[in-house]
């Protein structure tokens, strides 16, 4: 009699968690080496605050007045723009590889033009707010 080759479900459990465990295992070492690490820095520098040392530091200049400053919000509109045009522009990658697979081709095209129409859109909402106007 031939002896089944089918493994039973505690088997492949077992090994599923198994393959867990070891990036599990992973993530607590890097825990624990960062954690030895602030703490022997802790424990081997020398703490002798003085006034010069609290005052706040910044590229080599002194601090005159005081410590909030007006920004101009254009510049986290720009960041803004260019992080969501970065991240879609990833997604560009992946559609590419899976257009290039057979069956998906005309699927993967439709679904890349309706997601080019949501940048589209955004750009367009971007333009007529005048944001993309550098003054």
């Amino acid at each position: 009699m031939r002896e089944s080759t089918v493994a039973g479900p505690a088997v492949v459990a077992a090994g599923y968690f198994q393959s867990y465990s070891v990036v599990g295992l992973l993530a607590v070492v890097g825990v624990l080496f960062v954690a030895v690490a602030f703490g022997a820095g802790r424990l081997l520098r020398p703490v002798v605050p003085t006034p010069e040392k609290l005052l706040t530091y910044e590229c080599g200049v002194d601090p005159v007045g005081e410590g909030w400053a007006h920004t101009q919000v254009r510049y986290y509109v720009y960041a803004f723009l260019y992080v969501i045009f970065a991240v879609d522009s990833i997604f560009l990658f992946p559609w590419a590889t899976v257009f290039a697979a057979p069956g998906y081709g005309a699927t993967t095209l439709v679904e890349m033009f309706i997601f080019l129409g949501f940048l589209a859109v955004g750009l367009l909402y971007a333009y007529k707010k005048g944001v993309l106007a550098w003054t």
